[in-house]
């Protein structure tokens, strides 16, 4: 993945560098994790206590107050998916811990919410077989491949998602001579209960909707997915959410209108923008404090400049 200085018409290539120390890696991540993620910072090195002697890189809390793991490498390892794993599956066993330890840093109204964990995976490159083994996990793991160049630019690239697979095999977890890892295979295990019992569907959005609200619905969909093939549909409980690294939009469709909620501050909303409101104190189930009402494809219309002003801040 090349990239290119432009001076006028020329363009000169940027070499590649890495992190001297991993540290800098997770340090430079963990200092950003709002604009990168759009998480709060929890802890770093996290101890998992004296019998699973273990440090979780960062811990953190997600924009929807799903708990989130990430591991850093800077040389690619097979060492950082097992890692992941373990610590999902510690966890999920000790989420007192890791409630503590976020009443601490953000403070006792703070409520995490346990029906998805999100661990996230940073190294320079992956396997084959670690792909494979991540996909028949069926835990939300996501595997993000970064680049450092010589200008102090940093790219990251999500390279795989296993949330966005639909089938969990927790059977799966065995390796070619066999053997099945006790941790893997737990880890899946629970990751495969929480998809059972907290993923919401599409469609259970549309219940009990009319055609001309489907339709709608069916229209600013299909335009915002359109935007990257990158963007991940995630419905919840009350609405759907469309995310890269970071939520970009969350769509909750009403009997007679869709409140559509954007990652966009209120200033980048011309004044006298019909259908809009600022929402940043006013209580919302979808993030994001940019609201527009949407009842009619025409409507739609002029919201669609600000859904791709949102993509574009996110960094798609």
């Amino acid at each position: 993945m090349p990239i290119f200085d432009i001076s006028g018409d020329k363009l000169s290539s940027v070499e590649q560098k890495n992190f001297a120390l991993e540290k800098d890696l997770q340090s430079l991540i963990e200092k950003n994790l709002e604009t990168v993620f759009n998480c709060r910072f929890i802890a770093s090195e996290f101890s998992t206590g004296a019998q699973h002697a273990g440090r979780i890189d960062s811990l953190a809390l997600s924009e929807e107050d799903n708990p989130v793991i990430i591991e850093y490498k800077k040389v690619e390892s097979s060492e950082l998916i097992n890692q992941s794993l373990f610590y999902l599956h510690w966890i999920q066993d000790h989420k007192g811990d890791f409630e503590i330890a976020v009443q601490k840093k953000l403070g006792n109204g703070v409520k995490v919410d346990w029906s998805d964990v999100r661990v996230i995976c940073i190294a320079p490159n992956y396997k084959k077989y670690d792909l494979h083994a991540v996909q028949v996990m069926g835990a939300n793991i996501e595997l993000w491949k970064y680049r450092l160049f010589s200008n102090n630019s940093l790219y990251l690239e999500e390279v795989f998602h296993t949330a966005k697979s639909s089938t969990v095999t927790t059977s799966s977890a065995t390796s070619d001579t066999g053997y099945k890892n006790p941790v893997m295979v737990e880890a899946g295990k629970k990751a495969a209960l929480t998809r059972a019992t907290a993923i919401y569907t599409f469609d259970e959005r549309l219940e009990g909707k009319s055609d001309e609200i489907r339709e709608l619905t069916a229209i600013m969909r299909e335009f915002i997915i359109g935007l990257d093939e990158s963007i991940e549909e995630v419905p919840k409980k009350f609405y759907v959410a469309y995310k890269i690294s970071q939520n970009i939009a969350c769509m909750e469709v009403k009997g007679r209108n869709i409140k559509l909620f954007l990652k966009l501050k209120p200033l980048d909303i011309p004044e006298g923008t019909k259908n809009y409101r600022d929402v940043t104190s006013i209580g919302h189930y979808g993030t994001g404090d940019v609201e527009f009402t949407v009842s009619t494809e025409a409507e739609f219309e002029p919201v669609k400049e600000f859904i791709v002003m949102a993509y574009n801040k996110v960094g798609g």
